[in-house]
């Protein structure tokens, strides 16, 4: 396969996954991590790049779904306040995080984050019904665990606070747009700690195609959730 083709690929795998998490407020990274594995990349090869396309497109997401109403992020707005302390948080978890992937096999965090992904999916469906009082240490909580799922993975942030958020009182639209934002300003976090940390270049080979991808379906996703019922 050449460049070209391998590049239309990413671009459209990119897109996909994309138009899934800015519209669900999970599956990019979670998704593509496992399709780069098997497509026989290496996680330091897809994390960074990964990471980088998020920052751009998190960023963006939460433009649009403030612009469509999903969710507002006006200054002084609890919608801010939730993003920017999860945000906060993810100083910590992803510190921790980007020093782990650095040093354990890759099997180990592929088995980690489908775990959690699975309990997060299991937990939702067991309390669909349920009302939760909303609770800022659990937003915090939430912030920390997802932004090392993230530095780890490149994934595992979308279920855990998007589904965090939901069973911690806070309404599904608000929650997604909130995610996006979060997981753009954590993912800033991650970049930054992988070219601290990394003691031999990056390979930036896959992040325009990435972005580029991602960047497109975000409009789309956030009308997507404007049209759709909760």
């Amino acid at each position: 396969m050449n460049a070209i083709e391998f590049s239309l690929l990413i671009i459209i795998l990119a897109f996909l996954c994309e138009y899934i998490d800015s519209s669900l407020g999970m599956g990019y990274g979670t998704t593509l991590t496992p399709i780069l594995l098997i497509m026989g990349y290496n996680p330091l090869q897809f994390v960074p790049a990964i990471l980088l396309s998020e920052l751009i497109t998190g960023l963006s997401a939460g433009f649009f779904h403030h612009q469509f109403k999903n969710t507002n992020f006006k200054v002084g707005s609890k919608d801010l306040k939730i993003a920017l302390v999860m945000a906060g948080c993810s100083i910590f978890g992803t510190l921790a995080a980007v020093y782990i992937a650095l040093n354990i096999p890759a099997s180990y965090i592929k088995l980690y984050i489908g775990a959690l992904v699975l309990s997060m999916g299991l937990l939702i469906l067991l309390t669909l019904n349920r009302t939760f009082k909303f609770s800022w240490k659990k937003i915090a909580s939430l912030g920390l665990l997802a932004a090392f799922n993230k530095g780890v993975s490149g994934g595992g942030y979308g279920p855990v606070v998007t589904s965090g958020q939901i069973l911690s009182g806070v309404k599904s639209k608000a929650a997604i747009g909130i995610t996006s934002l979060a997981e753009g300003l954590t993912c800033l976090v991650g970049v930054i700690t992988y070219l601290v940390f990394t003691n031999h270049s990056i390979e930036w080979t896959l992040a325009p195609s990435l972005i580029l991808g991602a960047v497109l379906s975000v409009p789309l996703a956030a009308y997507t959730v404007k049209k759709f019922k909760a």
